[in-house]
């Protein structure tokens, strides 16, 4: 199958994870807090390890390979990661959202209701995200893209539970609140097409995009998922979640790699 198809269901995939994590919501069940956290933090780990494992270090090798200068590779990673997280902090600046934690952001949100400021929150980090999966499998690496897709849908599920608990706080309806929570991922095959693109412009945009990639995911990690796990006080199963999600990404990126 086309590396490029190949890229797009599994961004399409990774999206559908959103979905996954809110089926308990359609059956009336929840998922105990710290439980939730610890998966959060999880997902995290999963995703730093693939930020420098899948993204960071190859972009470099990548840049290497093209310009023979070991520095200049360092400093095109460097433009890289600081492009990525400066565009997803550039879309929290420019449009309406919400954080349960830090509260509203970016433009004026009008009339728009709180609870869909807290989805517009969410969609904007899923959209960089499926834009990291295209760029993995759009550099040709069967294991980069598969590392990330796997991390970023483990994150997806915690994710997706979140928002439809939340929607059925507010009195939404089962249905209406899962359907909603599977749409808020939805978003990420976009990305991931759009990072498949980007890459086959041309060979010189191959280290950029992967670095830009990470920069986009290492901003959401710290700025959106470990506040998140931190918030009810199980900062320390979130953050053992992490180390060993860390872990076990790195290793099967080690051993597949």
């Amino acid at each position: 199958m086309n590396i490029i198809l190949i890229g797009v269901l599994a961004s399409l995939g990774a999206g559908l994870m959103t979905g996954v994590g809110a089926i308990p919501v359609l059956f009336g069940k929840h998922i105990n807090r710290r439980n939730n956290d610890m998966m959060l933090g999880f997902a995290a780990g999963v995703m730093i390890s693939a930020s420098f494992f899948s993204l960071i270090l190859p972009g470099i090798e990548e840049a290497t390979d093209i310009y023979g200068s070991i520095p200049v590779a360092a400093l095109l990673a460097a433009a890289g990661i600081a492009a990525g997280a400066a565009f997803v902090a550039g879309l929290n600046e420019s449009l309406p959202h919400e954080h349960f934690i830090i509260g509203p952001e970016g433009a004026d949100p009008g009339a728009l209701p709180r609870i869909w400021l807290f989805i517009i929150a969410i969609t904007i980090h899923n959209f960089p995200e499926g834009m990291a999966v295209g760029i993995g499998f759009g550099g040709g690496n069967m294991t980069n893209g598969l590392s990330l897709a796997t991390g970023i849908g483990l994150q997806n599920a915690p994710e997706g539970l979140a928002v439809a608990l939340a929607l059925r706080g507010q009195g939404y309806a089962r249905l209406a609140s899962f359907l909603i929570a599977l749409a808020t991922g939805m978003v990420e095959p976009v990305g991931g097409l759009l990072g498949i693109a980007m890459i086959n412009v041309s060979v010189y945009v191959l280290p950029l995009g992967l670095t830009f990639a990470a920069g986009a995911m290492l901003y959401i990690i710290s700025h959106e998922i470990i506040p998140e796990t931190h918030r009810y006080g199980h900062q320390k199963w979130a953050t053992t979640g992490l180390i060993v999600g860390l872990i076990l990404m790195m290793m099967l990126d080690v051993t597949l790699g």
